[in-house]
């Protein structure tokens, strides 16, 4: 989708009259730096704010472990062995890709021994055969890292890479979703998260990277950033025009965003966030769910024609008992394009679903 229908998407007309044109996947300078020879850390919109704009991908991250292994301690970094070991993988990965190979979920595993003629596998319980895992993906739907990340985890800080302690509260919230998530038969759509459900996947959820749809397009004009994630469509305008953030009262999955420039870096604080619904984590889901008072602070640095060094620190005293961060860069890539993310196919997998989760229970109490 180009930039003009993108923002006419979002209804903010002004921006589609300002924005510079051509920021595109693989773009190494906006027209305006071009033309003043502006150096590749220091592109500026013709305004004068730092340049950002762009299809950006988190895929360099992926593969990378959300925490920390613990037997490598404080050690942030990889060795050239370990580094070397990552580039393997990487280019498994790659021709898997581009093999259009069928990825090994639970779903193939049993459909690989029942063609063999072997018992198989027991399924895992809960959410086996409910969604995606329903069936193989296949791989042409997968992305992967173009370069080895040094990083042993996305989490930076603390300085062992893992998440802090949750708080009682937070637990307690964690183990009633666990059992929820862990029923055989769901008894109603809250036992899908709100991925599963394609209504959000959060703010960190949006740009942690997953098995494919890592996504995002910036595009600015004066006094605004607009971010679009390509998985579930989420949408972000952040002023930096110096507002406040609007009253406690006014809540969304997404929060309300505020940002400003500090130097080459767009910093934006994210609060007013809707409470106990979803978590910091994979596709919005992984982990406790966090509370409505959790503030994000997100920071943008661009480092080179085609790399952003993104931070998020997660400050949220209700679910964890210290602040952490996360950190690693977006790239631009060659070719790279957003595409359109359709979820459930004519909307109706949540219905046929819970209508097969009924028959399930028909079945069951037929059989009493």
């Amino acid at each position: 989708m180009n930039q003009r229908i993108f923002l006419g998407l979002l209804g903010v007309t002004a921006l589609a009259l300002v924005a510079p044109p051509g920021s595109v996947a693989g773009q190494t300078a906006s027209p305006a730096a071009q033309k003043t020879g502006q150096s590749a850390t220091d592109l500026r919109t013709p305004w004068g704010d730092p340049d950002l704009q762009g299809t950006w991908t988190s895929d360099d991250t992926w593969g990378v472990p959300f925490e920390r292994p613990k037997q490598f301690g404080t050690r942030a970094t990889l060795t050239e062995d370990e580094i070397k070991d990552r580039s393997k993988n990487i280019e498994r990965n790659e021709e898997f890709v581009e093999s259009g190979g069928t990825n090994h979920s639970p779903a193939k595993a049993q459909i690989d021994a029942a063609a063999k003629g072997e018992a198989p596998p027991a399924p895992p319980p809960g959410r086996f055969g409910r969604g995606v895992d329903a069936a193989p993906v296949p791989g042409h739907w997968g992305e992967f890292a173009r370069r080895p990340s040094p990083q042993t985890s996305q989490i930076v800080d603390p300085p062992d890479g893992r998440l802090p302690a949750l708080t009682p509260e937070a637990q307690a919230k964690l183990d009633a979703k666990m059992k929820v998530r862990r029923e055989e038969i769901p008894a109603s759509y809250e036992n899908w998260s709100y991925y599963d459900r394609c209504i959000t996947r959060g703010v960190a959820g949006s740009i942690l990277p997953v098995i494919y749809g890592n996504g995002m397009e910036i595009v600015q004009a004066p006094g605004y950033v607009a971010m679009r994630y390509e998985m579930v469509h989420d949408v972000r305008i952040i002023p930096t025009d110096g507002r406040p953030h609007l009253s406690s009262n006014v809540r969304s999955y997404m929060g309300d965003a505020v940002g400003h420039w500090e130097g080459k870096t767009l910093v934006v604080e994210t609060t007013n966030l809707l409470g106990d619904r979803m978590a910091v984590g994979v596709n919005g889901d992984g982990g406790a769910p966090y509370s409505e008072d959790m503030k994000l602070t997100e920071r943008f640095t661009r480092v080179g024609p085609n790399k952003v060094n993104y931070e998020l620190i997660v400050n949220d005293p209700k679910t964890y008992t210290a602040t952490w961060k996360v950190a690693f860069p977006i790239t631009q890539e060659p070719g790279y394009q957003l595409f359109e993310y359709a979820c459930h196919e004519g909307n109706m997998a949540m219905h046929n679903m819970l209508n097969a989760a009924r028959m399930e229970d028909k079945k069951a109490a037929a059989a009493k």
